[in-house]
């Protein structure tokens, strides 16, 4: 069983930042791919960013530029420093994390979300 545990969403003015956070903890034998997606009210999920485990990244178009992903390897955490943002940043914001279980078993663990609300 792998946990993700997210923290770091909350209310803020257009222009403002946030970091999001993402820990992921249990029967882990090695992370792939740890990313964070985002879904707008009435929106199908979209890509924000992703992560892998040699430090490669890549984002979606509408975050290039403003949002940073990271990764620490040693607590298994992955973050998301998000500036500059905007209204249409609003929605509930899942990290995912991919990656090889005990008895070698894949797996491909979401977290629960964390709102992030932009707004003034």
């Amino acid at each position: 069983q792998v946990h993700l545990v997210e923290s770091g969403g909350g209310l803020v003015q257009p222009g403002g930042s946030l970091r999001l956070s993402c820990a992921a903890s249990g029967s882990i034998f090695s992370i792939r791919v740890m990313g964070w997606y985002r879904q707008a009210p009435g929106e199908q999920r979209e890509l924000v960013a992703l992560i892998t485990g040699i430090g490669s990244t890549s984002y979606g178009d509408s975050v290039k530029g403003r949002f940073t992903i990271s990764r620490d390897n040693a607590s298994n955490t992955v973050y998301l420093q998000m500036n500059s943002l905007k209204p249409e940043d609003t929605g509930d914001y899942y990290c995912n994390v991919r990656g090889v279980a005990g008895f070698s078993q894949g797996f491909d663990a979401w977290g629960q979300g964390t709102l992030v609300t932009v707004s003034t």
